[in-house]
């Protein structure tokens, strides 16, 4: 962001309207209207308190206070009229959230916005090209710094641009009768003269008028800036990439800094809070910038906790000479800099930014910091309602005065962001995630108003995790390095598979759907090892989650969404890695495995060397979706076939039951292998049908058999089977499982009278509570970690439950998954309307869709994870196959596996005829798999 001292803000009007509108048409390029997503803008989950509420009017006056009726323009700061696009972008992001908001009504907004647009399309430009860096809001004239009309004007900013195209998506997706007349405007703009390299470029006029092109933004406000363009189809994947960065210790905390500083480019590398607050309420904080945005926040508490001052700082205008100044965390080598843009310092003025507590209190309101700083300015309204001044002056601890339409606008962006129960306000992107790597050697930063916090995060969404607190570990010292993996060699070329048979193409929202899931499978992938994580903020998988993202993977390129290029190049990478894996015991893959180094870890992520067994529900993941590979890519049999030879399942596969294998300790400190029957309701049966197609009896684990039940409104619920090897101690009933099975294998007559009532409750509980019920396993970003948001568990009706079986109070979660797949194979049901309607927008375009949202709060669980993104994708690819099951089956008998179990006595626990246990077919009812027992 470019410095906008309140004198050097200028706007000027020229009549241009009919040659504007004209060059609208002239230039209109035609893309699909956005209207489905004015609901999405409009549902407020989470409405602002009577408190809230004052805030909001209190910073909308600023803008009733400033506007301009001859150009619709609102100034920059109060009474003077002034402003640039970056300025605009902060006008429209307010209109709309005071909209929203009922701040004003709906011909207010159209009236003002009109007006605002008629202007902007006529702008003079700057060499025709781009708007000048600022112009007049009371006659939209184009202006200098000094406030003097310019024929020529002095340039363009490139994130002010990002800015205001930001805006324009915003407008386009909550109004989309204005995205014509949007598309019009940046038509006529030369947007990709400001683009080189793959980096942001402003232009600045020279002494001798000539234009020089001069590389903006650094680190935070660049990737926010390229994320406007990439909006709207301009990318800037080096602006993107957060490269190139270092660590500084400020504080005690590792801060991310921008190493092009002021002594070597003239440019400032200063931190601030801003860009990281509207990263956060505009596209979701998630990834290295999540890590970031944590770290700032805290090392501004530990500056309190030293210091007893209260810091919250970024940039602001001030009610004095020089008017406009960077409060900084760290800026051109000093820490806690209060510069100008010529690196001027003016420490005497730090000041408490009133935009920047209300952003951390909203992004982080869990976090007592936050909600203390912001506590000293949510009441800082000049006293003549005309808006919120800037901020606190830390030295004299007077009030910084200064009125603007960048504060008052963060402000309601902020409360808008809150009210749509912490929803990313823009829910389509093309910019592209970061692969910065610095941050995974560096702790992850938790805001530390718990001063002894500790990393508990579990690695996998998957059934039989149990999670161990590991303490987080300094930076630098034994964080894992990312091991090479070679893919295995080419194979035959791909063959279109003749198994997917799709009866219709992905309608456009439907492909916005796909394309936002599999940005997860972007966003979390280990380019040197092929490996995905399997939530995103932790680097670890389970063979389940590798499961999920071979699924994806094959769903992806069935619905087009990946080109076969991608696919094989993943697919032969994910192989090589699968082949490398240690194995527990020399037999099965591990329960869990860091993503960097390949080696084994327990599910907190502790190195386990000797490992920690093995779970026979995740192998049945990964046999389900490698069975699928070889069937719909037969060139990949071979590869597949040589994987999965190399395991032992002599104890995996134990009188027609799956078993699964733990480690326990004595206390003098031998390890003990422990193998147990898998008892997991709704997982054992997936697993079972999944060890089925490669030949294994495994009948005793199959769906079938008589279930206890217990009575949820009204209905009877499966809790678990009725057999001797059955543990009650805690079991939980949940849809996630029986989900998977419908769309892979279809629903045959047993498995549905099991899937019917947990569906049937869920549904009885909507009509009797008014509660959206999607009942799953889910990953939160937060103690516990995992919660089960059960149907019945332990006992109890709709109780969440953590890993540990004890009770997560307002834990309950709406999973996304869970709707999407139950519309998918219930698509005219009422109720799974109702569900997939509440969490389609549940989605960050750089990071996938979010686990769902609390049933208490209506607020977004924050955590994206591979299960969740993958059954998304295999829901869309279900709908568009007339609703078959998505596993098919193969004729080759004659592969490597089989005939390896044709020659018997392998000493592997093959299975003991090469003959599939299972069977597709088909009846009134629809096609299924059953097992070999049950054909007819």
């Amino acid at each position: 962001m470019i410095y906008k001292p309140p004198q050097q803000k200028l706007l000027r009007w020229i009549a241009l309207f009919l040659i504007g509108t004209f060059l609208q048409f002239l230039f209109y390029i035609p893309t699909p209207v956005l209207s489905q997503n004015s609901n999405r803008c409009s549902n407020i989950t989470a409405p602002l308190t009577p408190e809230e509420q004052t805030y909001a009017r209190g910073a909308w006056q600023y803008f009733v206070k400033n506007y301009q009726p001859a150009t619709g323009f609102t100034n920059s700061t109060g009474g003077y009229p002034s402003g640039t696009l970056w300025d605009m972008g902060n006008y429209l992001m307010a209109l709309n959230a005071a909209r929203w908001l009922n701040l004003t009504d709906q011909a207010d907004f159209d009236a003002r916005l009109n007006k605002f647009l008629t202007t902007l399309s006529s702008l003079k430009l700057f060499e025709d090209a781009l708007p000048n860096k600022v112009y007049n809001a009371a006659n939209a004239q184009m202006v200098d710094y000094g406030n003097n009309p310019l024929e020529r004007g002095i340039g363009w900013s490139a994130l002010d641009v990002g800015r205001i195209l930001a805006a324009f998506d915003v407008i386009r997706t909550c109004h989309p009768q204005y995205n014509d007349w949007l598309k019009g405007i940046v038509a006529k703009w030369q947007v990709a003269r400001s683009l080189k390299d793959g980096q942001l470029f402003g232009a600045t006029v020279l002494p001798d008028n000539k234009t020089l092109l001069v590389q903006e933004g650094r680190l935070g406000y660049e990737e926010y800036g390229a994320r406007g363009y990439g909006l709207w189809g301009f990318p800037a994947p080096k602006a993107i990439s957060l490269e190139p960065f270092k660590l500084v210790e400020i504080n005690g905390v590792q801060i991310p800094v921008d190493t092009r500083d002021f002594q070597s480019t003239n440019a400032n590398n200063y931190v601030v809070s801003e860009s990281y607050i509207l990263e956060g309420i505009e596209f979701g904080l998630q990834g290295e910038l999540a890590d970031f945005a944590a770290r700032v926040l805290d090392v501004q508490k530990r500056r309190y906790d030293t210091t007893g001052q209260l810091t919250a700082v970024t940039e602001d205008n001030i009610d004095q000479a020089p008017y406009f100044l960077y409060n900084t965390v760290y800026a051109n080598g000093a820490n806690w800099a209060t510069i100008t843009d010529a690196n001027q310092p003016y420490p005497q003025f730090r000041s408490i930014s009133t935009k920047a507590a209300f952003g951390w209190r909203y992004l982080f309101p869990e976090n007592a910091y936050a909600q203390k700083v912001f506590d000293a300015v949510k009441d800082l309204r000049s006293p003549d309602n005309s808006g919120y001044y800037a901020g606190i002056y830390e030295e004299s601890k007077q009030p910084n005065k200064a009125l603007t339409g960048n504060t008052n606008g963060l402000i309601l962006e902020i409360l808008y962001y809150k009210a749509k129960g912490n929803h990313p306000l823009i829910a389509s992107s093309s910019a592209s995630v970061s692969t910065g790597k610095p941050s995974e050697n560096a702790s992850p930063a938790t805001p530390s108003n718990q001063p002894n916090s500790t990393v508990t995060t579990p690695i996998a969404n998957q059934p039989n995790s149990t999670v161990t607190a590991p303490t987080a570990t300094p930076p630098d010292t034994s964080k894992p390095k990312e091991v090479a993996v070679a893919p295995i060699p080419p194979v035959d070329s791909p063959q279109p598979s003749s198994q997917i048979k799709m009866e219709r193409s992905l309608s456009v929202i439907e492909r916005r759907y796909a394309e936002a899931a599999w940005r997860y499978f972007q966003a979390n992938y280990h380019s040197k090892n092929g490996l995905i994580d399997d939530r995103s903020d932790f680097k670890g998988a389970t063979l389940w989650g590798l499961g999920d993202y071979l699924a994806a993977l094959h769903a992806a390129r069935s619905l087009d969404i990946i080109t076969p290029k991608e696919f094989d190049q993943r697919t032969r990478h994910l192989l090589g890695a699968l082949i490398k894996l240690p194995l527990f015991a020399g037999e099965l893959p591990g329960r869990s495995y860091d993503t960097r180094s390949l080696q084994l870890v327990d599910y907190g992520g502790n190195p386990a060397p000797e490992g920690n067994g093995w779970s026979a529900l995740d192998l049945g993941r990964m046999l389900a979706a490698l069975y699928n590979l070889k069937t719909c890519h037969s060139e990949y049999t071979a590869a597949v076939d040589k994987i999965v030879l190399d395991w032992s399942y002599l104890r995996v596969v134990r009188e027609g039951i799956l078993s699964s294998a733990t480690v326990t300790k004595e206390q003098e400190g031998r390890s003990l292998i422990r193998v147990n029957p898998e008892t997991r309701l709704g997982y054992e049966e997936y697993a079972a049908r999944a060890f089925q197609l490669w030949g294994f009896n495994v009948n005793g684990s199959a769906v079938g058999g008589e279930y206890q039940t217990a009575l949820v409104e009204g209905v009877k619920v499966p809790i678990q089977r009725h057999r001797k090897d059955s543990n009650s101690k805690n079991q939980y009933t949940v849809s996630n499982p029986f989900l998977l099975y419908a769309l892979e294998f279809g629903l045959d007559p047993q498995m549905r009278s099991l899937f019917e009532p947990i569906f049937q409750a869920q549904a009885e509980r909507y009509r009797r509570t008014g509660n959206l019920t999607a009942s799953a396993t889910t990953l939160i970003d937060r103690k516990p970690y995992t919660v089960h948001s059960t149907i019945t568990g332990k006992g109890e009706s709709w109780v969440a439950l953590g890993d540990d079986g004890q009770p997560v109070p307002k834990g309950r979660l709406v999973s996304t998954a869970v709707a999407f797949a139950y519309h998918s194979l219930l698509p005219e049901n009422k109720y799974s309307q109702e569900l997939l309607q509440g969490t389609t927008d549940l989605y960050n375009p750089l990071a996938g869709f979010y686990e769902g949202f609390y049933e208490a709060t209506g607020k977004t669980a924050v955590g994206f994870t591979s299960s969740t993104n993958s059954m998304i994708l295999q829901s869309l690819l279900y709908k568009v196959t007339n609703q078959q099951p998505l596993i098919r089956p193969t004729n080759d008998m004659k592969s490597p596996w089989w005939q390896e179990v044709s020659q018997g006595n392998s000493g592997r626990g093959l299975p003991n005829t090469a003959k599939q246990q299972t069977k597709l077919i088909s009846d009134s009812s629809g096609s299924y798999w059953v097992s070999a027992s049950e054909q007819h």
